[in-house]
């Protein structure tokens, strides 16, 4: 993954794993946070951690859903940011559904912030080893950060 500060900012991008249901939400919602998110990470504020397994399940749900096929987030996986070492979704068997463990272990081992409205994701935060926030949640800590220069 590149470390180099993005162009709009002389900071660098904070790193965030984007749960299915921020493209799912935004895809519904262009004035959602789950949408200001995703014009972030392309705008180059914000950086977007992904690994394959993580690309595949959204790029599989946002093809599910009839008026999100032709979604355009391709852009969104940048070759870049792509994390490629190992992510042990198997230490997070606390976290029910097996399908959210890739997203919670990508984060911890890319030392990243999730975004998620994942009801198991939130209820077991609290015992995670990873921050988990919901949209409205990181949009508000974005924005307060931006106003005071950190971003």
């Amino acid at each position: 993954m590149s470390t180099s500060p993005s162009e709009s900012s002389h900071e660098t991008p904070t790193d965030v794993v984007l749960d299915t249901n921020v493209f799912v939400a935004a895809g519904f919602n262009s004035g959602s946070h789950a949408a200001r998110i995703l014009n972030a990470v392309r705008g180059g504020q914000l950086r977007m951690v992904w690994n394959e397994d993580t690309r595949r399940e959204i790029l599989y749900i946002l093809r599910r859903i009839p008026p999100l096929r032709k979604e355009r987030v391709d852009d969104l996986f940048r070759q870049e940011d792509q994390f490629t070492g190992s992510t042990y979704p198997e230490n997070f068997e606390l976290i029910p559904d097996p399908d959210d463990r890739k997203f919670a272990a990508l984060a911890h081992a890319a030392d990243a912030i999730l975004i998620s409205r994942d009801e198991h994701l939130l209820e077991y935060r609290q015992q995670l080893d990873v921050t988990v926030l919901t949209a409205s949640e990181y949009w508000s800590h974005y924005q307060e950060r931006k106003e005071e220069g950190k971003e």
